[in-house]
């Protein structure tokens, strides 16, 4: 990290933002032109090789993508299902062969079919009505829309039906009468962990903040949900967003800080849209701004337009991309809590792990804490795609049996599967006859050798090669990578390589020289992106060796 590019970026603070301006100037072709580049890096004392450096990497701002005017999803799930060759012909028959590009996830898993034009996703049915959706301002393109089945055991954390937005922040002004030690009391208390992927102690993170000396501060909300096969924090973004805010006001209080910002993946228009109407909504009700309500608690939101990076998902690069900086991840320490965005102390936590606070600060951290298994407390969102008879998002007390979760509530498979993707891309390959042996838990998960991450499910059916599954992983991480190490940078390429000529060449992977490489990624990368793509590849090494050994020397 740069030290001197963070402090010049917030020269002019948030609302004029290097990156928002970066994403304006490549709003019309799809692209920054040259001139544009160097305009901004002077006008930010930036040099020129940052900002073409940022540019060149993101999905939407990148060189490759001038003119795209289609995006078709190319994510685990849609993969798996097999439907998005059809959605490209589709699209390319219509608007010209390159006009159309590609996302790794829209958040469409639960149908499929997923493509985004003209700042809407579509999905399911959709691309049958494709003529009709790419008129201009169609009237019926708003009522294109998908849904999916939301259900719940036990506790309503997240997925209960929220008051009306004066009653909901009723709340608010009951925590400002209280200290924000007492509060913090409550989150430790609680035994909340993040619900991003790692499960860090929330409550160690806002305390960490808090202590640190600063007049500035910042609760980032961390929405870029970038693993194929989750759409939980979609969800709550779309039909729970004020659980979202209010938590982040809460985090704002107990920390000392008055701005947050919510940075949305670009992948998800409607979640944007919606964030920002609620905020609207907030500023007409005088529940947001300078002295809230008359007390002396100020706060303030900036909603972030992603431009397409699944490394911002990590909360470094998160924050480098906010500053205009390319998205490579920092190395630790120091740590957010304490130099954080534009160097002030900052909060990065995932949409769900914010909107767990407002539900312990009402009921007590006791209530939470007495929901779910050991140190892994609470409820957990879950993500069922297209190969469940229902699939949706189902909220479940943590300690429920995968089985009950599938089962249950997901209904079954529709077809024969042999394995689920667990966690994202970097979580566990979960063979079916292992699914009894596993609850919603984070401990359950590790010592079973896996890892429940973000908790969305993609299936892989019987008919689905897994050697095709494995070089999409290794693809992904080579498209995603930020470049910062080289074990992740080049490990991902390579292995790529040799997934590629397996399938298409005939040759044999040696398997000492795969193990090698996994290792090598596994302890030498800086972040778990490529860290943790050696997970799933040694899952499938371990059960599914008979169908792979084909591949391998």
């Amino acid at each position: 990290m740069s030290y001197n590019l963070s402090a010049l970026s917030g020269r002019k603070g948030l609302e004029e933002n290097l990156f928002e301006q970066l994403g304006r100037a490549a709003a019309e072709t799809g692209t920054v032109s040259v001139a544009d580049t160097e305009r901004l890096a002077e006008e930010f004392l930036m040099g020129k090789a940052n900002t073409l450096g940022a540019v060149s990497f993101y999905d939407f701002t990148r060189e490759e993508n001038r003119g795209k005017k289609a995006y078709v999803c190319r994510g685990s799930a849609c993969m798996c299902a097999g439907t998005q060759d059809d959605v490209e012909a589709t699209l390319k028959a219509s608007l010209g062969n390159d006009a159309v590009g590609s996302a790794y996830c829209l958040g469409r898993c639960h149908e499929n079919k997923a493509f985004l034009f003209e700042g809407q996703n579509f999905s399911g049915d959709a691309i049958h009505r494709f003529d009709e959706i790419k008129q201009a301002n169609a009237p019926s393109r708003a009522t294109i829309t998908d849904s999916y089945c939301i259900d719940a055991i036990g506790t309503r954390v997240l997925t209960a039906t929220p008051n009306d937005i004066t009653s909901y922040y009723a709340l608010l002004f009951d925590c400002l009468k209280k200290s924000p030690e007492e509060l913090l009391a409550e989150l430790q208390t609680s035994g909340l962990r993040g619900r991003g992927g790692a499960g860090f102690p929330t409550a160690f993170k806002l305390d960490s903040c808090r202590k640190t000396p600063s007049d500035t501060k910042f609760i980032v909300c961390n929405a870029d949900e970038g693993d194929p096969g989750a759409y939980s924090d979609r969800y709550l973004l779309e039909h729970q967003i004020h659980r979202v805010l209010l938590g982040m006001m809460l985090a704002g209080y107990i920390t000392g800080a008055q701005h947050g910002v919510v940075y949305i993946r670009g992948e998800y228009p409607e979640s944007i849209q919606v964030c920002n109407q609620a905020i609207q909504a907030l500023h007409e009700k005088q529940l947001l701004g300078n002295h809230i309500g008359g007390t002396s608690f100020s706060f303030h939101f900036k909603v972030i337009h992603a431009q397409g990076a699944y490394i911002c998902g990590e909360e470094t690069a998160l924050l480098s991309s906010i500053e205009g900086q390319r998205p490579e991840v920092r190395v630790r320490p120091p740590y957010p809590a304490q130099v954080g965005l534009f160097n002030k102390p900052t909060v990065v936590s995932n949409v769900e792990t914010l909107a767990c606070i407002p539900f312990i600060l009402k009921e007590g951290g006791a209530a939470f804490a007495a929901i779910g298994e050991g140190k892994s407390t609470g409820t957990k969102l879950v993500s069922l795609d297209s190969f469940f008879n229902k699939p949706g998002i189902y909220e479940v007390p943590m300690g429920t049996p995968l089985s009950v979760v599938f089962n249950q509530l997901g209904g079954g498979f529709t077809q024969a599967i042999k394995a689920l993707h667990i966690g994202g891309p970097l979580g566990g390959l979960v063979p079916t006859h292992r699914i009894p042996d596993l609850v919603m838990s984070f401990e359950s998960f590790q010592q079973n050798g896996f890892l429940m991450g973000h908790a969305s499910v993609v299936c892989i059916p019987e008919s689905f090669p897994l050697v095709n599954y494995l070089h999409h992983l290794f693809e992904f991480t080579a498209h995603e990578s930020c470049g910062k190490c080289f074990p992740c940078r080049l490990g991902s390429t390579r292995g790529k390589e040799l997934f590629e000529k397996a399938i298409h060449e005939g040759y044999q992977i040696d398997e000492t020289l795969l193990n090698d490489l996994l290792e090598t990624m596994e302890i030498g990368s800086l972040c778990a992106l490529g860290g943790g793509l050696p997970l799933p590849v040694k899952n499938a090494l371990h059960y599914f060796k008979p169908e792979l050994q084909a591949y391998l020397s």
